[in-house]
């Protein structure tokens, strides 16, 4: 029963992981922030597509920003973002 469990747990904590696999990400400074079509553009030309439930919150031109992606159907999709 305890290998049993033990397993259990390494399998689930194994799985996040999996999920972020294909993920990357990308530094730099906003560009532009448009809400109604959520995206996110930095200074380097790339165009982020963010979640339908996406807080834009303190996020405008001229902030520094650290982007964790996905690439969906050639669309770069926020996982996550930081702010420095």
């Amino acid at each position: 029963m305890k290998k049993l469990a033990l397993a259990l747990s390494v399998l689930l904590m194994t799985f996040p992981a999996l999920a972020y696999a294909d993920s990357d990400d990308d530094q730099g400074v906003i560009q532009s922030v448009d809400k109604d079509h959520g995206t996110i553009t930095l200074d380097n030309g790339k165009v982020y597509n963010t979640p339908s439930e996406f807080n834009f919150e303190g996020l405008q031109a001229g902030v520094k920003v650290i982007i964790y992606y996905s690439t969906t159907n050639g669309k770069r999709i926020v996982d996550d973002l930081q702010t420095e």
